[in-house]
């Protein structure tokens, strides 16, 4: 069967879940006010249930109309929009019933189980993601900004600073444009840091590592194989103690094996994914931390079926063991979800593409809910506190961290753009047993089930 998927780009401030009913329907103008499906057909409607709210009637054309819909609505669009693709054509076998009533548009992707992408393709897709994901970010966090009139800076670097007149000539193959936010009064500091690097080498302590994540991808990967590397990473220092700090990026591999074709279709050229998302709070409020997981629940129960090894379980427990700090016996965080060396393949970019869709839906409504809380300054100084933990991380454990700062001539503002602005270490701080600071650290030292 082939089937495609929409390549949803709606985003929203509070997730929900809800019903909606789809019906194949002629093309609807763009602006129509009409409430209900013009003209469908009498076979049954597809209900995909999600949650609860009234029907959403979606038109055979590029054009999707919504009525009466809260903005609230828009991210589990994306969801839906994987969910339906799967539902089999006109022709289709009898014993899965439906029809597939959500069309492509211009903007979609196929999805075939008898080909898929070359890495090269997927690398070049990919990369455009990220540069318009990159935007579209910016444009929601400078929005929840609007009282302070915080904005972010541009730093263009290498390959992408139009000024650099090597990049003008195409003599780079490494760049980026690190986008930075302080003193906001929501976000303390914030950076959204896209990094390219094209046409790099692999030095021979890399390619080992290379090995021996991947032992069975058919790669004789060695030392001077040529390599590019794409990653979109962003964290959010929140001014406020009530509102968790948020950590995510997405990021894809590529090798190409000195044996690799040119046109990069043969198994000497892989690609590999990484990414995740998570939550760094300094107060705990369960709901919160629940929801949060419950987005990243829903989406891999759309989109990880078909990859192995990559449940939300999997990766929700990666996660909680990826941040964390032995010396102290704590974990950074409440978690969320984090994946690595997953093959880059149709299914997985759709996933993690999905992954980034999610962040602004699962950390925005937190922000909504807590940030007019009002805090004492002890709150605030145990969040200066705990933010030493996550400095910590970084430098100690952080592979990314790590990886930067092994370039020659790192450039290491970019680097350690993930650092808190501020923070505090007191020698043998105490907390009070039974206190909102201890109930933090219990789940720290004892990750939790949240859903």
């Amino acid at each position: 069967m082939r089937a495609r998927v929409a390549k949803s780009r709606y985003e929203c401030v509070t997730p929900t879940t809800f019903d909606i009913t789809i019906y194949e329907t002629p093309p609807i103008s763009q602006g129509s006010n009409e409430n209900k499906p013009q003209s469908c057909d009498e076979s049954t409607p597809l209900n995909v249930t999600l949650r609860q709210i009234p029907p959403i009637y979606v038109g055979r054309s590029p054009t999707v109309v919504m009525t009466r819909i809260d903005p609230r609505f828009f991210y589990m669009l994306s969801i839906l929009a994987t969910a339906a693709a799967w539902i089999p054509t006109n022709g289709a076998s009898s014993n899965a019933p439906g029809r597939q009533c959500l069309s492509a548009s211009s903007s979609s992707t196929a999805v075939s189980s008898e080909t898929s992408l070359s890495s090269n393709e997927i690398f070049t897709d990919f990369v455009e993601f990220l540069k318009e994901k990159q935007n579209r970010i910016i444009v929601q966090l400078e929005a929840i900004e609007q009282s302070s009139g915080a904005h972010f800076t541009r730093d263009a670097w290498g390959m992408m600073d139009e000024t650099n007149e090597d990049a003008q000539a195409g003599k780079l193959s490494s760049g980026g444009l690190t986008r930075v936010l302080q003193g906001g009064s929501v976000i303390e500091k914030g950076a959204c840091s896209l990094t390219l690097i094209e046409q790099g080498i692999l030095t021979s302590e890399r390619a080992a590592t290379i090995r021996s994540r991947q032992p069975e991808n058919g790669m004789n990967i060695q030392a001077g194989d040529v390599y590019s590397a794409a990653a979109l990473s962003m964290v959010l220092h929140t001014a406020s103690p009530m509102v968790p700090t948020f950590r995510s990026d997405i990021r894809v591999f590529q090798v190409r094996s000195s044996s690799s074709t040119d046109d990069g279709n043969d198994p000497t050229s892989m690609a590999w994914f990484g990414g995740g998302a998570d939550l760094t709070p300094y107060y705990l409020f369960d709901a919160d931390i629940r929801d949060f997981h419950q987005i990243y629940k829903d989406l891999c129960e759309v989109h990880t079926d078909g990859i192995p090894g990559y449940s939300y379980t999997n990766m929700k427990a990666a996660c909680d063991e990826y941040f964390y700090l032995p010396a102290r016996n704590e974990h950074r965080g409440t978690g969320g979800i984090f994946f690595d060396d997953m093959t880059a393949t149709r299914a997985s970019q759709a996933f993690v593409e999905g992954v980034a869709d999610a962040w602004m839906p699962s950390w925005l409504p937190i922000v909504e809910r807590r940030s007019g809380a009002s805090y004492t300054t002890e709150q605030k100084e145990w969040q200066l506190l705990r933010r030493g933990r996550y400095l910590e991380f970084n430098l100690l454990y952080d592979r990314g961290v790590k990886f930067g700062l092994a370039n020659t001539n790192p450039r290491v503002e970019g680097v350690m753009v993930s650092a808190p602005p501020r923070i505090a270490y007191e020698y043998n701080h105490r907390i009070e047993s039974g206190s909102a600071e201890d109930d933090l650290l219990k789940v720290l030292k004892k990750p939790k089930t949240w859903v």
